[in-house]
């Protein structure tokens, strides 16, 4: 991984337990969509976080979720923040991860993001877009609730824009009039879905749940060599 500097330009949130923040590099890297940086906050303290904008942006966005009681992240909102009141920059180290985007498979995509799961996601959708591919994909974002869907608008913007994506949003509290599922996130896939072979999968979120899905999927035929997420790596 190369270490760079780089100059935040914007730390802001989009609710009260998840916040965007904007980087701009002093100098380009290359990474792919899916990858994941890690903010150099000590010589032995490397953060990782999900890089959401695609491959070629000028500037890179990171989605931080960090409620008050979560010191592990809202440390580094907190540095990201004094570094931006002081004009100071942040060191990163790029990229991390193996679970980016196979953009060159011709299967059919299932994109699974529990809360701020959805950077990953995001940068992978985007990526698709820029290369005008067409391949099938269902991404499936499940929160607490509509109100932690930070950015339930965009995600529902893709959706209408393009026929080949189709967004399922799941939430385990919602009002009757939500537009769109009541339930637990793997509950909710595995009442859509009888069989996973077949599909290139891409999931994110907290490790409980991705190891959880793991064990779920194994149930309605995951092919695994197929199963991409980072947490993999930490999940035995």
């Amino acid at each position: 991984m190369n270490t760079i500097s780089c100059k935040i330009e914007k730390v802001a949130p989009f609710n009260d337990a998840v916040f965007q923040v904007i980087l701009t590099p002093a100098v380009a890297f290359d990474f792919k969509a899916g990858q994941y940086l890690c903010v150099v906050m000590g010589e032995k303290d490397k953060r990782p976080f999900s890089i959401a904008s695609a491959p070629n942006s000028h500037s890179i966005e990171l989605h931080i979720g960090a409620a008050v009681n979560e010191s592990y992240p809202m440390q580094v909102v907190e540095r990201l923040q004094a570094c931006l009141a002081n004009d100071d920059t942040i060191d990163i180290e790029v990229p991390g991860g193996t679970a980016h985007l196979r953009q060159d498979s011709t299967r059919p995509r299932l994109l699974i993001a529990g809360g701020t799961g959805f950077s990953y996601i995001k940068s992978i959708i985007e990526q698709q877009i820029a290369l005008g591919q067409t391949v099938e994909t269902t991404f499936y974002w499940g929160c607490r609730n509509p109100d932690a869907m930070y950015y339930e608008t965009i995600a529902r913007q893709w959706h209408e824009a393009h026929p080949w994506l189709h967004f399922v949003a799941v939430a385990e509290e919602a009002p009757n009039d939500w537009n769109g599922k009541q339930a637990n996130l793997l509950t909710q896939i595995k009442t859509d879905f009888d069989n996973l072979s077949g599909y290139d999968i891409y999931i994110a979120g907290r490790f409980d749940m991705v190891g959880a899905a793991r064990e779920v999927f194994r149930t309605i035929g995951v092919e695994e060599d197929y199963l991409y997420g980072d947490a993999f790596a930490f999940i035995k």
